[in-house]
């Protein structure tokens, strides 16, 4: 169609009509730009896929870690088992006090935590739907091992670090929709997301996210809560309480891998290890 004719059609359509053709155009465009689709188009990377389980299984082992962060807080000179901002000011301290003790005690125990979280992220990358019996188990199995070893010194605490272990490994147990792994043994994120998620009510509305924080902070509080009674009771022998609680919930999810290896409770498909880029593919259903 040249030029002219291009004229000529345009002068032959009514006001209505051309009203008309631009709003079928508009219309035809729509779906490229439509929020909703784009918003379709992003999968759900949460694990597992299930949100009520997933924050069934948060609660309890925030709980978890409360209660392991109380028996070792107290047992053990004040040397926190997940808290590490806690440790990492206690480093600062002794650094610049040249507390060398101090220095390697705390040091030690940060280390180890993020050994923990690494190792925690393989196992999570490469066991499939086996997932969340291999890290539930393993943690309950570093807890009984820590009730084994021989305590050492104080720079170098033996005793705690498959306790320490543990904990750094539970934090790569479940994720977040957006693929992140949830925070379970600390809550001062938990606390920052609680209140940014109630400014953004005021303003519009929170990310999904915001509705897991209270009970986070509420389950880790609660355990810290029998923690501490636990340890005046029965010393460092209250280890084997959150040892058990590990080992019931491995055993749930070891009951549904093998009864049922596809479902929503214990594995997703668009899920990756936590915290990975977002290029990565799922590694869930290996």
């Amino acid at each position: 169609m040249d030029r002219g004719d291009r004229f000529r059609r345009s002068a032959d359509l009514s006001a209505p009509d051309v009203v008309a053709e631009a709003k079928a155009s508009a219309t035809t465009r729509l779906p490229l730009t439509n929020p909703k689709r784009q918003k379709a188009a992003m999968p759900d990377k949460g694990f597992p896929a299930d949100p009520r389980t997933r924050l069934r299984f948060a609660v309890a082992l925030a709980a978890i870690a409360g209660i392991a962060d109380a028996i070792g807080f107290m047992e053990y000179a004040q040397l926190f088992m997940s808290f590490m901002s806690g440790n990492t000011t206690r480093f600062g301290e002794a650094a610049s006090s040249a507390d060398w003790i101090g220095v390697v005690r705390f040091g030690g125990v940060i280390a180890v935590f993020c050994f923990g979280a690494f190792l925690g992220t393989l196992i999570a990358a490469w066991s499939g739907r086996w997932r969340l019996a291999a890290l539930l188990g393993t943690q309950a199995s570093l807890f009984v091992t820590a009730l084994l070893i021989p305590d050492g010194g104080d720079a170098v605490p033996w005793q705690v670090y498959p306790i320490v272990l543990a904990l750094g490994l539970q934090n790569a147990t479940l994720q977040d929709e957006a693929g992140r792994s949830l925070a379970l043994t600390y809550v001062t994120g938990t606390v920052v997301r609680f209140g940014a998620g109630l400014a953004n009510m005021l303003l519009d509305k929170p990310a999904p996210s915001f509705w897991i924080q209270g009970p986070l902070w509420a389950g880790l509080t609660s355990g810290a809560v029998l923690g501490g009674v636990m340890q005046q009771h029965f010393g460092e022998a209250a280890f084997l309480l959150p040892a058990a609680l590990l080992a019931a919930l491995a055993s749930v999810a070891l009951v549904i891998a093998v009864h049922r290896p596809d479902s929503e409770h214990i594995t997703s498909e668009h899920a990756p290890q936590p915290d990975a880029h977002p290029t990565a593919k799922p590694t869930a259903l290996v």
